[in-house]
């Protein structure tokens, strides 16, 4: 690709790949841990409050992954017309904004709305955030796993950050007499997000746009990467019921706040060490074999708080699962810097970014859906593992693509 239409690198880039990684991660701090997984330390005194079914709660973020899906259908139309950190910066921006908006409601319409929206522009990070770090790999190839990982691993802080945070704000809240303390906390979440994205949004404009933007044509046919696309639907339909209803289920289970509080903690922190830990794999493995490894330790993390409330177990479960959940979601941008020419990564990441929200979609009502019956919550846990369990059967049958 000739110089003319793939420009250069800046020098920022070249000398600084880990902080500009670290820079593009807050990203992911913004529209995962804190627009979407800090969700599950509020959804018990939502539910509690608002009066609603487990049903509905899941439905909260079932309506944060349409929009996410949404999104992630309008951003590649963006692309062709605005450069990809733009993308990145306006959605950061535009889901701090958002978040902080749940804050003054207690209507369960508007709060699903607020959902869907934050949903539509988190999907503009993560589309855009995906592509540019997939540019900054390949500027430094024997660096390019621990850079993705580093990108993803940003969940991670949000999600350490608002573990450790959101119950001191609820619970000063509760001591000046709020009505609705858990509005409180959205409004600390908004602000950490606000922060993230102006730290965030210096550093990443170095990053050049790839020339495919400009034609935002393509040769990629999402049926050469079926059983990888497959196998992420099903890692979609699986996490995401962990991820939503653990901490209610810790709850129900009469776990501490305070070990509640830990608990999550360390599912951040292993989820940002998780960067260093699969670094080696996502640059071996060209094909499924990653994702399908990955979706294997998710199952058994995932059945683990199913069939005991044992501390030291869950806590297992906890940080096995942090460990792995995120990496699987790098697998698959690893896959596409693999298998594709650079002007499909566009089109590639779409593609299992579209094939991911589709499975989010779904996950969070079937298992609030089973939650309400009489197996509740561990039960819908046990359908997540087993999901899980059939993505990485999937997963392993994708072999990698002759360029």
């Amino acid at each position: 690709m000739s110089a003319t239409t793939d420009p250069a690198p800046h020098d920022f880039i070249l000398r600084h790949p880990i902080l500009t990684a670290l820079a593009l991660s807050l990203g992911t701090f913004v529209a995962l841990g804190v627009a979407r997984f800090s969700y599950a330390l509020l959804l018990a005194p939502m539910r509690a409050d608002l009066g609603w079914p487990y049903m509905i709660a899941g439905g909260m973020n079932t309506g944060n992954a349409l929009g996410y899906l949404l999104g992630a259908l309008v951003t590649p139309l963006l692309m062709r017309r605005c450069q990809a950190h733009r993308v990145l910066v306006g959605g950061a921006f535009g889901t701090a904004l958002l978040s902080f908006v749940p804050g003054f409601t207690t209507d369960t319409a508007v709060q699903l709305l607020l959902r869907v929206a934050t949903g539509i522009t988190s999907a503009f990070i993560f589309v855009s955030g995906g592509l540019l770090v997939s540019r900054l790999a390949a500027s430094h190839a024997p660096r390019a796993g621990l850079l993705l990982g580093l990108y993803y691993g940003g969940t991670g802080i949000g999600i350490a950050v608002a573990a450790l945070s959101v119950p001191a704000v609820m619970q000063a809240a509760v001591e000046h007499g709020a009505a609705h303390p858990w509005q409180w906390a959205w409004l600390l979440l908004g602000a950490l997000a606000l922060v993230a994205s102006v730290f965030m949004s210096l550093p990443v404009r170095h990053i050049p746009a790839p020339a495919a933007q400009a034609s935002a044509r393509g040769s990629f046919k999402p049926r050469s990467l079926l059983f990888g696309l497959v196998g992420y639907l099903f890692f979609g339909l699986g996490y995401i019921g962990y991820m939503t209803f653990v901490i209610a289920l810790l709850k129900e289970q009469g776990m501490a706040p305070q070990r509640i509080t830990l608990f999550f903690a360390l599912l951040g922190v292993a989820t940002f060490a998780s960067s260093r830990i699969w670094a080696r794999m996502l640059d071996r493995f060209r094909g499924g074999q990653s994702l399908a490894i990955l979706n294997t330790l998710l199952c058994v993390a995932t059945l683990i708080p199913a069939f005991t409330s044992e501390t030291t177990a869950v806590f297992a479960s906890g940080i096995l699962f942090g460990a792995c959940f995120l990496s699987a979601v790098a697998s698959t941008t690893a896959m596409v810097r693999h298998n594709l020419p650079q002007a499909d990564w566009p089109a590639g990441i779409s593609a299992f970014t579209i094939i991911f929200a589709a499975g989010q979609i779904v996950g969070p009502t079937i298992v609030g859906w089973i939650a309400d019956g009489a197996g509740g919550l561990q039960r819908g846990l046990v359908f997540s593992a087993l999901t899980l369990l059939a993505g990485a059967l999937v997963a392993w049958r994708q072999r990698p693509l002759e360029k």
